[in-house]
């Protein structure tokens, strides 16, 4: 009888950490996404893929809630405000500076990991790079700084040519990337005529001023939006044989002439596992905003044969990849 009950009384201490375990909720992450579902989904399992690398599997020990603006920033604040709510137990905020600063307006104790390519610095999500900021930390795409480099390869593909630059005027960084490229055309001496366009009607209508005009080259600036429309400005690129170069990769896969910029899946990749780190015990205040380290230019030569456009074995040779 005494060696029945010492095997009850075992069982039944030996269960009660099992059964919390199994009653312990899984995290939630709350994405704050300024984009489109649709148009994200490599840079979602970027993502993905990161927080696996840390450890978290999303169905098996973190849970996940998108939330996504489509474009209209002014919706950020009650989308993280939703997020907040439910609760989460961390929120990743991506595709510029804005669902950070809504992220963070909204909470200043769930930990926030933000992906941005805007300076995280002037947007004041941190204070200096080399720490996060309270509950804040993240990745910086550096975007923003890039612009003069762009105008910069289409003058070297097109020396001849007049360029048409689109600023999307909603995006935060829309007046620094202005002013980045007023000071590379009065350093290369080009021509360029500038157009806000912050929507597919009045990117239609840009392309159609900018054959008007005879551009002769386009850059679309980084912006989250041009991101998602890049199918949409790489189709009227190639209608009205306008050269185009955007700041993602993806738009030269989806049939843009080229593209410059950071590693934007690898940026999110490291979104995943410094969110995964978070997750695991890290305080953002203790994690540095990280930075890439490689760039790419990619060309698309189908493109180019399909406009027209000799391009040089020199720059050709700069390429990190040639799409043919």
């Amino acid at each position: 009888m005494r060696r029945r009950t010492f095997l009850s009384l075992l069982s039944a201490a030996l269960a009660q950490p099992l059964a919390a375990v199994a009653q312990q909720p899984r995290p939630t992450i709350g994405f704050l996404g300024s984009g489109f579902a649709g148009d994200q989904q490599n840079l979602v399992a970027a993502t993905l893929q990161g927080l696996k690398e840390a450890g978290f599997t999303v169905g098996q020990n973190v849970a996940i809630e998108f939330r996504w603006a489509n474009g209209q920033y002014e919706r950020l604040p009650a989308l993280a405000e939703e997020l907040v709510r439910l609760p989460v137990s961390l929120i990743i905020a991506a595709g510029g500076s804005d669902p950070g600063r809504a992220a963070k307006a909204a909470t200043s104790t769930i930990p926030i990991v933000f992906i941005t390519a805007a300076d995280p610095v002037k947007a004041g999500l941190v204070a200096n790079l080399n720490r996060g900021d309270g509950n804040v930390t993240g990745i910086s795409m550096i975007g923003a700084t890039l612009e003069a480099k762009r105008l910069e390869l289409m003058h070297e593909l097109l020396p001849n040519a007049s360029i048409g630059v689109m600023i999307n005027p909603g995006y935060p960084a829309a007046r620094a990337q202005a002013e980045e490229v007023r000071e590379a055309v009065n350093r290369l001496a080009v021509e360029v005529a500038v157009i806000n366009a912050s929507t597919p009607a009045e990117v239609d209508a840009a392309f159609a001023k900018f054959d008007e005009q005879n551009i002769g080259a386009v850059l679309a600036c980084n912006d989250p939006f041009y991101g998602s429309d890049r199918t949409h400005i790489a189709a009227l690129a190639l209608r009205y044989r306008l050269p185009t170069m955007s700041f993602r990769r993806e738009f030269a896969e989806v049939g843009g002439l080229v593209s410059y910029g950071a590693l934007f899946a690898d940026g999110y990749r490291q979104t995943g596992i410094y969110a995964g780190k978070v997750l695991a015990g890290a305080r953002p205040a203790d994690l540095p905003v990280m930075q890439p380290t490689k760039f790419e230019l990619v060309i698309n030569l189908r493109t180019a044969k399909a406009i027209g456009l000799p391009i040089s074995e020199t720059f050709l040779l700069r390429a990190d990849e040639v799409i043919e």
